[in-house]
């Protein structure tokens, strides 16, 4: 063997399908179709042809795979029209999806997914009278919609679902939302309401703004759902739309609310006891509370010994109550008593009281936890491995030494947003840099963070996150803080140990008195500075 030469033609089929396999198949297809008809029978493969995605997620935005024209040209004229058969599902971006679906007929194509849509480009894709009559209406029966999450304007998502629901008469499964954590585009509907409606329809997952939509949604104009996965921005007071309609057909409900409500007794378990035949639950909400937690006892008696169909339940739920003279408040071990006769799931509790504030906090959760957001962590946190989580919110008004950000970074691997709110500064700061002297001070490794919010935080958590002996973030990171306490933090932005991690910084957004001095943009030297 010294001298032999083993080219990837010589290898077996079974060997190369395992190699392409580790492949993204765009390229696979874009690199070896049409080499020789050995590696095209193998590019024909529907590993390969099935699904093909032209779009990637980066940094909470859908973006081109490919940058270069003559690779979605060749595409389109050589590579789709030989495979066109084959293709079951295309995933679009919206400058390409046009072109890719003008390049060949697709006969067996039924699922189809539109990233950063603009009104103005589903208008146009929407009207298109061949593809309405060909593929469109005859065809999809899966759809994703994903609006373009720089566009603000939640007149976009009004529009094209009238047209989703005019044009793709034979849907069962719709996914409709933007991909960015800003939550921009939600359906919100003014009066007088839309009459789409949908007999087909089987599978629903949409952001919302409030709750009067996601009543709407269930007032019957869809006539034999079994999943809804609905993310709402508020649940305000009640309203005078019907919520006593029985939905017998719906089995699998999601409702997350992302601002705090109190209306949990009003609409949230009057909504619930609609859904008799309901088999999984999810619901994830901070409610506030007068006299008692959100507990064990409070969901066997409103929500487990009321469905009696139900077979899976995960949950995360927030009770904010405001205390001023109680007594015997619950503790962590109390709350996590009321769940002891639940043995079907892990169940975890946290119970912190803020005395600034007047307020307690309990939070309980299944585990393992399936949401993307994690707000409100404090020093009580259990740890644990959070994957699917990718929002996190920090808070308390007791100091975060720097142990607590190595668990945070542990427990949430995937994380890209991060905010943080403590006014209280670090006691141990002293014995860190005493450790950090003799090497011998970990660092807490954020390999995913694109957004950091340390606008509310004493100078010691930006201190924290700025010095690299502490820290380690990779590049493309906005930045959002107070502009004095960074200038006093980096020592009017000439600080040695906080300049590596300023320069992974790609966009600062700064409040207070700004002064755009030549020593900042310096600093900063990859950063859109606002």
């Amino acid at each position: 063997m010294k001298y032999s030469c083993v080219e990837l033609n010589d290898l077996p089929d079974e060997i190369l399908l395992i190699i392409f396999k580790k492949l993204d198949n765009l390229e696979v297809l874009y690199s070896f179709q049409g080499v020789n008809e050995r590696l095209n029978k193998i590019m024909h493969d529907p590993i390969f042809t099935s699904r093909l995605s032209f779009p990637r997620l980066s940094f909470s935005k859908y973006i081109k795979k490919f940058s270069s024209d003559i690779i979605l040209n060749r595409f389109r004229s050589q590579i789709l029209p030989t495979i066109r058969t084959k293709i079951k599902w295309l995933d679009l971006e919206s400058e390409s999806m046009r072109n890719i679906l003008d390049a060949a007929d697709y006969p067996n194509l039924y699922a189809l997914g539109l990233y950063n849509v603009e009104e103005e480009t589903a208008k146009c894709l929407f009207t298109d009278e061949r593809l309405v009559s060909s593929i469109f209406k005859n065809q999809i029966t899966t759809l994703i919609i994903s609006i373009d999450p720089d566009k603000n304007e939640r007149s976009t998502m009004n529009s094209i679902c009238n047209h989703v629901f005019t044009v793709f008469i034979n849907l069962t499964h719709l996914t409709f939302y933007d991909a960015a954590h800003q939550n921009n585009a939600r359906l919100s509907f003014d009066v007088p309401f839309p009459t789409f409606s949908s007999s087909s329809l089987l599978v629903l997952k949409i952001k919302v703004q409030t709750f009067d939509v996601c009543l709407y949604i269930l007032d019957g104009r869809f006539e034999q759902p079994h999943t809804l996965d609905i993310e709402l921005a508020n649940i305000l007071s009640p309203s005078e739309i019907e919520n006593q309609r029985k939905i017998p057909n719906l089995k699998y409900f999601v409702l997350c609310c992302m601002s705090r409500t109190w209306y949990y007794d009003e609409l949230i378990l009057p909504l619930i006891y609609r859904m008799s035949n309901l088999e999984e639950l999810g619901l994830s909400f901070t409610t506030t509370v007068k006299e008692t937690f959100i507990d064990g006892n409070n969901l066997k008696q409103n929500i487990l010994n009321q469905m009696s169909q139900l077979k899976h339940f995960t949950f995360d739920i927030r009770s904010v109550m405001f205390i001023k003279n109680q007594m015997n408040l619950p503790s962590k071990e109390d709350i996590q008593e009321t769940f002891i006769d639940l043995q079907y799931t892990k169940i975890i509790s946290c119970v912190d009281y803020f005395r600034e504030y007047k307020r307690g906090l309990c939070h309980i959760y299944s585990y393992p936890f399936l949401m993307r957001r994690f707000k409100d962590v404090t020093n009580n946190f259990a740890g644990g491995l959070y994957p699917y989580v990718r929002v996190v919110t920090l808070y308390d008004e007791h100091p975060f030494e720097h142990e607590f950000f190595i668990r945070i970074s542990q427990s949430f691997p995937c994380m890209e947003k991060l905010i943080i709110n403590n006014r209280y500064g670090q006691n141990q700061k002293e014995s860190y840099k005493l450790m950090n002297d003799k090497s011998n001070l970990s660092i807490a490794k954020y390999y995913n963070l694109i957004d950091l919010h340390i606008d509310e935080a004493h100078d010691d958590y930006i201190d924290e996150f700025l010095c690299n002996t502490k820290t380690y973030f990779q590049n493309n990171i906005l930045l959002d803080i107070d502009y004095k306490v960074l200038q006093r933090v980096t020592d009017n932005f000439t600080r040695d140990d906080t300049r590596i991690n300023c320069t992974k910084i790609n966009e600062l957004v700064l409040f207070g008195k700004l002064e755009c001095s030549k020593a900042l943009q310096d600093y900063f030297p990859f950063a859109i500075i606002e």
